[in-house]
């Protein structure tokens, strides 16, 4: 029974402050709302995309022994999965027929892959601790984690957003532009977590806030995208 009451409470700890930001997210297309089927879709192909990382992960841990450059790797195999998560699920479908839509998708994808990996934090912390180091766990991971996984993916979103209405191969472009500057994100984040002092991991914190403010200045830019006259 400990055991289960455990897990539950990890997930709930581990969901519920993503719940609250997908909606919050969810809140700036509500003139037009995306599928809820495409949108759940979305989020679960995120959380499907964690099992599938962590091998990867596992793999470049045990090979590459310089720190920085495992990180590197790390972010570049977390931003593609999150972007194929929603490129499989929602990207192609025809519901995508906006540029916030790249936004509203990538975050969706982006906290469905939060979700999980905060519950398998929360997990690990509550078999190696105790439940009390669990939920400090997940304030962690909801202040730090949560945001800098929404913040990454939505920047890959930014970028298709801009090309949404440009030709193919500038599309392919962007999405790719989009993808390195998530990883560069991703990664300078990870590492001033990782090799900082407490100062200037609060630095990296308030930084990733920031972002947040940012981006939703950028929302109300990319729903100012119109197609051009032809």
């Amino acid at each position: 029974m400990g055991l289960l009451q455990d897990i539950f409470i990890a997930f709930l700890i581990g969901f519920l402050p993503v719940l609250v930001w997908l909606w919050f997210w969810l809140r700036e297309d509500k003139l037009h709302p995306e599928p809820r089927k495409l949108l759940l879709l979305c989020f679960l192909f995120g959380m499907i995309a964690v099992p599938l990382v962590i091998p990867f992960q596992a793999f470049t841990y045990s090979h590459i022994a310089n720190p920085i450059i495992l990180y590197v790797v790390w972010a570049i195999i977390e931003e593609v999965f999150k972007f194929g998560a929603a490129y499989v699920s929602a990207l192609r479908k025809v519901a995508f027929d906006e540029p916030i839509d790249a936004l509203i998708y990538m975050i969706t994808a982006a906290l469905g892959f939060a979700a999980l990996e905060n519950t398998f934090f929360i997990m690990d912390s509550f078999t190696r601790y105790d439940m009390v180091a669990g939920i400090l766990t997940s304030n962690m991971r909801f202040i730090g984690a949560t945001l800098l996984h929404s913040l990454a993916s939505a920047t890959v979103g930014v970028f298709i957003a801009f090309a949404f209405y440009r030709p193919k191969l500038q599309r392919r472009m962007y999405t790719l532009f989009g993808i390195i500057a998530a990883v560069m994100l991703h990664t300078m984040f990870n590492l001033s977590i990782i090799y900082s002092k407490d100062k200037d991991t609060l630095i990296a914190f308030y930084s990733v806030w920031a972002g947040i403010v940012l981006l939703l200045l950028v929302f109300e830019k990319v729903k100012s995208i119109k197609q051009p006259m032809v």
